[in-house]
């Protein structure tokens, strides 16, 4: 069976990252052959999927008037390769690849949602195309696979068909995620903790949705009741040279205690150097780093944004997004549980991870989803 992907771009992203681990864990474990195509440019995953062998393609879209060349583009691979099964990543990719693979008439296509709130500007190119394929949801794909509960409502509730639509959580591979003491110890004494310091960190890129001003708030206020606190703070743009972050970390007055170690291509030993993680955005689609924390044993203190209460479960400690004050309560109830409690929620999120996020479930759940639609 062969499956052709289509997707907007391969940097680093939750979605992207998904996409590598599907292919890699299939290419071991399944008989289906997947090659992806690019909308935009190769990027990271893209690279990292050809030194797998990975049939890679990119169409280097720029914008609005690149449509019809790209819907070329797409149509002349699908006749040429003639895949089995076409399934799309995101808006743009779904409403671009379900629209070619009608034209070259192959109707074994699946949608991929991947956020749990629709943008809501009223004149966005994005909207239009998510206005336009909650028509076409009734006529284009076969299934509509939603990364949690909350996206498939969300769409449900703005036109898609709910009828076709199915959820299939991302998937991790847990051997990935070293949570030993051993590893933990050497990743604290890198960054030059000790073992005395209570460490709550938090992985995104610098972003409006990550809210690092309601972190650095929380941070602040926390920091007045815990003397031994201090902050990690990881991702692209996070650090003195992003003017605004530097000038909110210095009208915090307590800059010293925050650590930024900027773009990592090491998330694991970050992770592993934090005694809490936080998840502070006012709005997520379905915050990969939160299951990657838990399956490092890390307990977490997440907003209810996107799927990330939906993740935790009762591991963990969530808040309403934008409370700075609710936020900190949460992290000075999780730190004063203590180290052998927090041990225990830890052990507790990374079997949640195991049960309901590994990569081997949402695999089967794809295959499973594949050969279904190969029998229509």
């Amino acid at each position: 069976m062969v499956v052709m992907h289509v997707i907007v771009g391969l940097s680093i992203g939750g979605a992207e990252m998904m996409l590598k681990r599907l292919i890699e864990h299939q290419h071991r474990n399944s008989s289906c052959v997947h090659f992806v195509v690019s909308l935009t440019d190769i990027g990271k995953v893209g690279l990292l999927l050809q030194g797998k062998g990975v049939d890679v393609e990119a169409l280097g879209m720029r914008g609005f008037f690149d449509i019809p060349r790209v819907l070329w583009c797409l149509t002349r691979i699908m006749r040429l390769k003639r895949p089995d099964i076409i399934q799309t990543w995101m808006y743009h990719a779904d409403f671009l690849g379900g629209l070619a693979a009608r034209i070259v008439g192959n109707p074994r296509v699946i949608w991929g949602v991947r956020c749990t709130e629709i943008p809501q500007r009223r004149v966005s190119t994005t909207g239009l195309i998510v206005f336009i394929s909650s028509l076409l949801s009734r006529f284009v794909p076969r299934k509509i696979v939603c990364c949690a509960e909350a996206a498939q409502i969300a769409h449900s509730r703005k036109g898609y068909d709910n009828t076709k639509m199915v959820v299939i959580p991302n998937g991790y591979d847990l051997d990935f995620y070293n949570s030993s003491p051993e590893f933990r110890q050497k990743s604290r004494e890198a960054f030059g903790f000790t073992d005395e310091d209570i460490i709550v960190g938090i992985v995104g890129r610098f972003d409006p949705l990550k809210d690092h001003k309601n972190f650095i708030r929380a941070a602040t206020l926390a920091a007045t009741n815990v003397s031994k606190l201090k902050f990690l703070m990881v991702g692209r743009g996070i650090d003195s040279k992003t003017v605004t972050l530097d000038l909110w970390l210095k009208e915090s007055g307590i800059s010293h205690k925050f650590i930024l170690a900027g773009e990592r291509n090491d998330i694991p030993s970050c992770l592993a150097a934090m005694d809490v993680f936080c998840l502070s955005s006012s709005d997520e689609g379905f915050p990969n780093v939160v299951c990657e924390a838990m399956a490092m044993k890390v307990p977490c203190t997440v907003t209810d944004a996107g799927a990330a209460s939906e993740i935790v479960g009762s591991t963990g400690i969530v808040v309403a997004p934008k409370d700075s004050c609710a936020l900190a309560e949460a992290l000075e109830t999780m730190i004063n549980l203590g180290a052998s409690e927090r041990s225990r929620l830890g052990e507790l999120a990374r079997e949640r991870v195991s049960e309901n996020y590994s990569i081997e479930i949402a695999s089967t759940r794809f295959e499973k989803l594949y050969h279904l639609e190969m029998l229509t």
